[in-house]
């Protein structure tokens, strides 16, 4: 680095040669960095509030974001939108029938896999685990409002409420049961309809309810069939579509057959809304939407007007 040199004088006097830096040359008004400053890692620096599972739920309706406290105490039905997500078979009992009336049936009940069908019994037992059910129906009697019924409802977490032979046969029972208390029969139905796991077997369930449900029909008792999102298949072409009332959920799609297989079927244009609870309305093929939260005085007024028919005598 070159230097330069500087005379200062002395108190005394003397002349004394210091030696100085001399700055280097500018050779450009703007300065040069041999490193590039690191601004940041592209992250943000503020630490992100992570949401805990099983707080909330975003309806696939209307999107919004549902605390789930708020979600189980409505009944699983959004509260902006009134959009009904699907509900557990026992808890859509425990919101029916009047405190500790309920009465299960043929609860060990479970499905054999005669034919052998591959995965069926891992599927099984998948679904026993996850819901905590032998099989995809609850029945038994119970008490809605003054009213003595039998109930059975369908719960589609269970391979997607097919009806095998347990659930024909605990139907059936439940039926004749009923017939022979003298009680009113409700069935609450959410299914894909008849399970191919069991073959001919599973069609057979469709004569065996229906056939109890005439007998029940001829003692002059009262059926109430209640469709929820999704009712299809075999279900549809038998018990479900038997009552006396028929009765669905907003927006439940309902029908034997699927829209899809309809449309490649026919060729032809749907139209809108087809297969949902309101155009069947419209249309003749059942009686009255019900919404969750209002079903069970809406239930007990129509077993009212039953009763009223003096129906039993």
């Amino acid at each position: 680095m070159d230097t330069t040199s500087f005379t200062k004088k002395t108190i005394g006097g003397v002349t004394q040669v210091e030696p100085a830096l001399t700055p280097p040359p500018i050779h450009s008004t703007q300065t040069t960095f041999t490193k590039k400053p690191t601004l940041g890692t592209g992250k943000s620096r503020t630490k992100k509030r992570d949401i805990p599972e099983g707080l909330w739920t975003k309806c696939p309706s209307c999107e919004t974001m549902i605390f789930d406290k708020e979600l189980d105490g409505n009944l699983q039905v959004c509260p902006k939108c009134q959009h009904h997500f699907p509900i557990a078979s026992r808890e859509r009992i425990h919101s029916l029938v009047e405190t500790c009336t309920f009465e299960e049936m043929d609860a060990e009940m479970i499905s054999v896999d005669v034919l052998k069908f591959a995965s069926y019994k891992s599927k099984l037992e998948r679904d026993r685990k996850a819901t905590m059910l032998r099989d995809a129906v609850v029945t038994g009697i119970g008490k809605i409002g003054k009213h003595q019924v039998g109930l059975g409802v369908i719960d589609f977490r269970f391979m997607g409420g097919s009806m095998g032979s347990v659930v024909g046969e605990k139907l059936t029972r439940l039926i004749e049961r009923a017939t022979e208390g003298r009680w009113p029969v409700i069935i609450i139905s959410t299914s894909g309809g008849a399970r191919m796991q069991e073959g001919c077997l599973s069609l057979m369930q469709m004569a065996k309810t229906s056939a109890a449900l005439a007998y029940h029909a001829q003692g002059r008792l009262p059926y109430l069939s209640y469709l929820t999102n999704n009712s299809y298949g075999g279900v549809m072409a038998s018990y479900a579509a038997l009552g006396d009332l028929i009765l669905g959920e907003p927006g439940a799609m309902i029908g034997f057959a699927g829209p899809r297989v309809i449309k490649d079927t026919t060729h032809a244009d749907l139209p809108p809304g087809f297969q949902t609870a309101e155009f069947l309305l419209e249309h003749g093929l059942i009686d009255a939407i019900v919404p969750r939260n209002e079903a069970k005085d809406r239930l007990v007024s129509y077993l009212d007007y039953f009763a009223s028919g003096k129906l039993a005598a």
